[in-house]
């Protein structure tokens, strides 16, 4: 594994920051004030994306292109997921909510890539698709899913309540996780592709959040809510050993692209803190040893070392998965170390900046409030220090608890 940006994902990164610059930047306070106005901005960039996307040979770059390759017969490779994770921290280095909110990019495409059959993928090629997972009684452990599936004739019949469904307003479609036999536990959990505007399902409510505010966040509810037999995503056969597996292979592929939101926003912080710190005549000195510098010299440079460890996790796990190497330790890892960096470099950076670092004079307040739900959506740091262990000791969700 090398550590250096390969050639060939440069020109991607270049894209991404400049996006990140000149279109996210600019506009970020605009959204982040007026919550829940879709950011028509953002349509001229899906078109781009969508272009780019066709155009390439490693199937695209964004969050709909990412899939576990199945061995590296030509050697070691970097493809789709490493070139997203790539993108994405460039993106969120402009605006978190905005680049979870770029049209055709949700992580319900993400599902559709990883559980998909042929002929859905197809099917579904240009939909764009939310994902919804978490109920009020059922957040982080998804297994507790309590959404029913069952099939009446051709037609799947869903019945339940979706909560934190991030672009579940604005999504084409939105890919809801439903149990068949709730006896059954993980086993019978699938997932199901729910065109907007089916009768039975139904957005009522859009919440109002401490950060990410471009991205619309929904409540839905489904009641009698019938879709075609073929929406299933993947197989309704349930296999009690590996059933769950599946769908949790989406989480895979996608862990790694939220600590890649975390490295991005936490670089931002890092940077600005930095050049403020700067006028005030305040230069970060790399030689000589910690004790000899000032405070918060000494304290960017603990920050720089952390978010270097976090940055270094997540192009592991993203490597991993385009070389056919299981990740899942690897992408939870990576998930809660860019997590927590995160959260503690931009709080961190608005503390040392004072007063203009918690006014809305600069985006550091407003990156450190984005910056949270990277630490609780896609699984909490709990919950992703829960399977860390539960890997490395060898044992299971019954087990280790």
């Amino acid at each position: 594994m090398y550590l250096e940006l390969p050639k060939s994902l440069e020109i991607v990164v270049n894209q991404a920051h400049q996006v990140a610059k000149h279109v996210f930047r600019p506009i970020s306070r605009k959204y982040d004030r007026a919550e829940h106005d879709y950011p028509k901005e953002l349509d001229m960039l899906a078109a781009l994306m969508d272009g780019l996307n066709a155009g390439s040979r490693n199937r695209g770059t964004g969050i709909d292109a990412l899939q576990r390759e199945q061995g590296c017969e030509q050697g070691v490779r970097n493809g789709a997921n490493m070139s997203t994770c790539l993108g994405m921290t460039e993106l969120c280095w402009g605006d978190v909510g905005l680049a979870i909110s770029i049209p055709r990019q949700g992580l319900g495409n993400e599902a559709i890539t990883a559980v998909a059959n042929a002929e859905q993928k197809k099917r579904f090629n240009g939909v764009w698709a939310a994902m919804a997972i978490t109920e009020p009684g059922a957040g982080s452990d998804s297994a507790n899913i309590r959404t029913t599936a069952h099939l009446d004739g051709e037609q799947w019949v869903l019945n339940g309540e979706k909560i934190y469904v991030t672009a579940g307003s604005r999504a084409d479609a939105v890919v809801i996780w439903a149990t068949l036999d709730r006896n059954l536990g993980r086993a019978a959990i699938k997932s199901f592709v729910v065109p907007q505007g089916t009768p039975g399902m139904e957005v009522v409510r859009l919440d109002k959040k401490m950060g990410i505010r471009a991205s619309d966040t929904a409540s839905i509810a489904l009641t009698d809510c019938r879709i075609p037999k073929e929406n299933l995503l993947g197989t309704s056969d349930i296999d009690t050993k590996r059933g769950f597996s599946g769908v949790m292979q989406t989480f895979d592929n996608t862990r790694p692209v939220v600590a890649a939101m975390g490295v991005g926003v936490a670089r931002a912080a890092l940077e600005h803190a930095r050049e403020l710190l700067g006028r005030e005549g305040i230069k970060v000195r790399y030689r000589g040893p910690l004790f000899s510098k000032r405070a918060a010299e000494a304290e960017l440079i603990r920050m720089e070392a952390e978010w270097e460890a976090g940055r270094l996790l997540m192009l592991k796990a993203a490597w991993m998965a385009d070389n056919g190497v299981p990740n899942s330790t690897e992408a939870s890892m990576s998930k809660a170390k860019a997590a927590r960096v995160a959260n503690e470099i931009t709080l961190r950076c608005v503390e040392l900046c004072g007063g203009v670092g918690y006014s809305e004079q600069e985006l550091l307040e407003k990156w450190a409030r984005d910056s949270k739900i990277i630490d609780i959506f896609e699984g909490t740091q709990q919950i992703q220090m829960l399977i860390i262990a539960r890997r490395l000791l060898g044992k299971r969700s019954s087990e280790l608890r």
